[in-house]
């Protein structure tokens, strides 16, 4: 009855390449949203399509090589409509705009000259061609690294018949090239990397002549596989797994569709790859790095305008001391239509307070430049008792996450790397404070990642907090993932991987209840995934009583809403506007009283990875203001929303709603600029 987790998150991905073709999205931003897909898949098939082959190898799992070849196939259909996209409709109107990107038939002479130039001077000295022979096998070939594939006429300078050599595509070097403006005649015009090499091939070859060509790039799987069990040190195992990630089995061959068959059997063979693994892609192979394109063009029309969150004035004074205010009451952050800087605030008066004493904090995904973290730093250079929490699983973030750690230890911090076999995914910041002769704790806790950049990209919710249940519970969190005793189970905070399934199944079963007595009986949750088939079935059981269940799922759902008589009153929508819906919200009312109601934030998806192999933690609103707030502005404008809105069919295909186009997130911009 589930619905594929692979196909659903490739319907993801097809309501992401729908933007980009939204007349009402400024162009520039439609190529992004292209740009956006092919990172995307590119992360699905290092992970996801990787471990489902892993799967369809063990005569024990149920994943089958049929379901891997409708995935294959999908995978085929959303990537050809990609370049279609692409191609057709986004590249014309940016020529209508005068921003071109000329291949070698485009260009004039002079641009040729330039682009000639620059090939000696920029690119010439980097290129290393490889011919292929007994004594020069074929290289190892990084994972998503680009390289030509060339195939030669004639012989080598030793007499020999070695017709094919490799050209590795420097990394180093920028793929967009911006021509000067002398020579584009008042247009913006650009030349890709790899037609640069492509127009300069057979100099790299003297003698011989370029019978054919492709550009090629494979990708592997790229997930890092440590036994936490049998080392002694995770970090030092980590960092020494990096060095092999990029030489994973491969999974993906992608060539230019004008590749001959030869060449590209050829490459098959090479990368022990089937011939569904190949994609033959109309364009440039890689269109995540045309993001370089957009960074250059100066055409702000044709961006987003920008916006600058503000200050959540209404909230918390910029004048008054952080915990003072915390003191009188709790704050909701609302990101990123409220500013992600009283977080930074917040650190940064604890760093320079003398009266306190420690700050802990989780870190999962922070960047490779991180305020926060030099915060943290400084925090432990003055002295202060620093615990730092640190993933150093997030996936693609492990080296930047290592680093941090190196950095923080070198200055007295305590590191951790939380549990072993289990991700640390919650987002907890304590700061312990010496008041009127005790202490007293103030904590923040978010749904989203301690990562100021991402703040202004992700729509998310924070909470600033002094209440002295919660701040207990949160030091609680910290010492077990310190010390790794057992402590008495949190009063508020529920805690993957130990009761926040059964929590959140106790919960559907008191709604249901309520359904099944002819009681007010509703459910609503926001999430970024629904995959976890324990909770997918009480949510069809909850359902059934009568209740009415509105999911707002960004990314993969499982759960096929609308069936008769068995998932009839489930709704399953997904938002995908400006920023990247990140928030998790969960919302049960089993009755006609507030006190029927509940509502948790939480850093978890409905995911048995999150709920069974994570340490996370999801806290409820108990403010009944802050409460009414997270409606008001998170669930309630989504459920409404005509314009970014898409309804999930049982059949897992998303249809576009159709209203007045009504914006959750144009709503909530112009709310935060009104403020």
């Amino acid at each position: 009855m589930l619905l594929n987790r692979e196909q659903a998150i490739l319907e993801f991905n097809r309501r992401v390449l729908a933007q980009a073709q939204r007349p009402d999205v400024p162009l520039l931003e439609r190529l992004r949203y292209i740009c956006i897909v092919s990172s995307n898949l590119d992360e699905f098939f290092e992970v996801r399509f990787a471990d489902m082959l892993d799967a369809a190898r063990d005569p024990a799992s149920m994943v089958s090589h049929a379901d891997v070849e409708r995935v294959a196939r999908a995978a085929h259909v959303l990537i050809d409509h990609q370049y279609g996209i692409f191609n057709d409709q986004v590249m014309p109107a940016l020529r209508e705009q005068g921003i071109l990107v000329h291949n070698h038939a485009d260009r004039d002479e002079a641009q040729r000259r330039w682009v000639a130039r620059f090939f000696e001077r920029e690119v010439r000295p980097l290129l290393v061609p490889v011919g292929l022979d007994p004594a020069h096998p074929f290289p190892q070939v990084a994972n998503k690294s680009l390289h030509f594939i060339v195939r030669l006429s004639g012989k080598d300078a030793f007499g020999r018949d070695n017709r094919i050599a490799i050209v590795k595509v420097p990394r180093v070097l920028p793929r967009v090239i911006k021509l000067p403006a002398a020579l584009t005649h008042g247009q913006q015009i650009y030349v890709m990397l790899t037609s640069v090499i492509r127009s300069h091939l057979e100099q790299l070859f003297p003698g011989r002549q370029v019978e054919a060509f492709s550009q090629f790039r494979v990708t592997r799987d790229s997930d890092l596989l440590v036994d936490e069990e049998e080392v002694a040190n995770l970090r030092h195992a980590l960092r020494s797994g990096l060095t092999t990630r990029h030489f994973g089995r491969a999974v993906r061959l992608e060539v230019v569709n004008t590749c001959p068959e030869e060449l590209a059997s050829f490459l098959l063979e090479q990368f022990a790859l089937p011939a569904a693994a190949l994609y033959r892609v109309n364009g440039p192979v890689n269109l995540v790095r045309l993001s370089e394109l957009i960074d250059q063009t100066d055409a702000p029309d044709l961006k987003f305008k920008p916006f600058e969150a503000r200050w959540p004035s209404r909230s918390l004074s910029e004048q008054k001391s952080i915990f003072e205010q915390l003191r009188k009451g709790d704050v909701l952050l609302h990101h990123p239509f409220e500013s992600f800087e009283p977080v930074v605030e917040f650190l940064r008066e604890a760093v320079e307070d003398p009266d306190v004493l420690a700050i802990k904090q989780t870190i999962y995904r922070t960047g490779s430049q991180s305020v926060l973290m030099d915060l943290l730093i400084e925090a432990a250079r003055r002295g202060k008792e620093v615990l730092a929490v640190v993933e150093l699983k997030a996936r693609f973030d492990e080296e930047a996450n290592i680093n941090w750690a190196e950095r923080l230890e070198a200055v007295g911090a305590q590191v951790v790397y939380g549990i072993v076999g289990l991700k640390t995914h919650a987002k907890l910041l304590l700061v312990t404070r010496r008041e009127q002769g005790r202490l007293r704790r103030y904590a923040h806790l978010s749904t989203g990642n301690y990562n100021p950049k991402t703040a202004r990209l992700y729509t998310d919710l924070g909470q600033l907090t002094a209440d002295p249940e919660l701040t207990a519970d949160v030091d609680t969190v910290f010492r077990q993932l310190a010390s790794l005793s057992k402590f008495k189970a949190p009063k508020r905070l529920l805690m993957a991987p130990f009761n926040m399934h059964q929590r959140m199944g106790d919960f559907l079963a008191k709604v249901e209840q309520s359904a099944r007595a002819g009681k007010p009986a509703r459910v609503v949750l926001k999430l970024n995934a629904l995959t976890d088939a324990g909770l997918i079935a009480a949510l069809l059981k909850t359902a059934q009583a009568g209740a009415h269940i509105d999911l707002i799922v960004r990314g993969a759902c499982m759960l096929p809403p609308g069936l008769p008589g068995v998932s009839d009153n489930i709704v399953v929508r997904s938002v995908v506007g400006r920023f990247l819906e990140h928030s998790r919200i969960c919302y049960f009312r089993w009755g006609a009283s507030e006190a029927d109601e509940v509502l948790y934030l939480s850093s978890a998806d409905w995911m048995s990875r999150n709920l069974v192999r994570r340490i996370e933690v999801a806290w409820p609103v108990l403010d009944a203001k802050l409460r009414q707030r997270v409606i008001d502005e998170a669930l309630q404008p989504y459920l409404h929303d005509t314009l970014d809105a898409w309804q999930l069919g049982a059949d897992g295909r998303s249809t576009r709603v159709s209203g007045h186009g009504v914006s959750a997130q144009q709503a909530l911009m112009r709310l935060s600029a009104a403020m």
